[in-house]
């Protein structure tokens, strides 16, 4: 008798091992694909923006974050600290133990603690508090030296981008002028304008070194421009129809920033020692400041040097601070910087 299932293929364990196979290979398929993606995002790495890359760059400088904790400082204390001392800057009294400081920074010399004292930075000839005139002094350096930075660095960037763009007639008038301004120290010229301009406003004196202080500014903005004006985004903003003064300011202007804003903080710092410079020359005024401070009390360096040598103090850690800023600045916007100097 024939069987009935003779044309069936007998049952065998062979296709329970191709399903167990398959199983398999489709096990190990997922755990390629999971460790690859693990992998993946293991070095997946986040682009940033030009300015997160800045910023980056600037808080890893530790001197110049150094400097800016500094410079902050500086600055609250002459804002905020005068305002709530018990001195006002302009109150004159009576010298207690001839002026001296009564300041104790170093206790461990005479064993007695760290004291502030009534006038840590002593008093001057007619008693008023030397720590109040100071910071008086500091605030309007700091005025000064800040509106005469930006003004020289909005006049020099003007001037370059004009003569860098526009370059033939315009570029040899306006660098022609500079050239020949050039020729005279900065202090002749700061000190011709102040005999013409005589004023006791701090705006004054600040337009003064401006005007003193932008050539250098306008030789590197004029050569930034030189530059990027061949370059093929300023081509293609100029097919599309737009305007001179749109490429220079809205399409040029932004990739020369970074130097604008390196210069301008040097010019800041230079602003503040051209200031003392002047009050020497007997330009600036009767404002209290830093450097007319320098100058009032030079002849009482050898019997009461305390006068000298707290506002020359502050002169020269400002200017410290904002040229270690410029400095991270610098190495913050420079492209091509791999390694931030610490």
């Amino acid at each position: 008798m024939n069987n009935e299932y003779e044309g069936t293929p007998p049952v065998t364990g062979e296709g329970n091992t191709s399903i167990a196979g398959s199983t398999v290979t489709d096990a190990m398929m997922y755990d390629e694909t999971k460790i690859a993606g693990e992998i993946d995002r293991e070095f997946t790495v986040e682009s940033k923006t030009q300015r997160q890359l800045v910023i980056s760059r600037f808080f890893r400088h530790r001197l110049a974050m150094v400097s800016l904790a500094v410079l902050v400082a500086m600055v609250l204390l002459a804002y905020v600290g005068l305002p709530l001392w018990k001195y006002p800057a302009d109150k004159s009294g009576i010298l207690e133990d001839g002026g001296r400081p009564t300041l104790d920074a170093i206790p461990w010399l005479d064993g007695d603690g760290l004291k502030l004292g009534d006038h840590p930075f002593g008093q001057d000839n007619i008693g008023r508090d030397y720590f109040a005139v100071t910071l008086r002094g500091a605030q309007q350096s700091l005025l000064i030296a800040a509106v005469a930075g930006l003004l020289a660095t909005f006049i020099g960037t003007v001037v370059g981008g004009l003569a860098g763009y526009y370059r033939g007639w315009v570029d040899n008038l306006l660098m022609r002028f500079v050239d020949v301004l050039f020729t005279i120290p900065l202090l002749v010229v700061a000190a011709v304008l102040g005999r013409r301009i005589q004023s006791d406003s701090f705006l004054v004196v600040a337009l003064i070194i401006a005007l003193a202080s932008w050539l250098t500014t306008s030789r590197v903005v004029r050569a930034e421009f030189m530059s990027l004006r061949e370059k093929e985004f300023v081509e293609a903003a100029r097919a599309m129809g737009a305007s001179n003064s749109r490429i220079m300011w809205k399409h040029i202007l932004p990739n020369v920033i970074g130097s604008v804003i390196v210069l301008g903080t040097l010019l800041i710092s230079a602003a503040i020692l051209v200031e003392t410079a002047l009050a020497y020359l007997g330009i600036g005024g009767g404002q209290i400041s830093l450097g007319k401070q320098v100058s009032n009390y030079q002849t009482a360096f050898n019997t009461r040097p305390w006068l000298f040598w707290w506002p020359g103090l502050f002169i020269v850690t400002i200017a410290l601070c904002i040229n270690f800023i410029g400095d991270g600045l610098r190495d913050a916007f420079d492209p091509r910087q791999t390694r931030v100097r610490q």
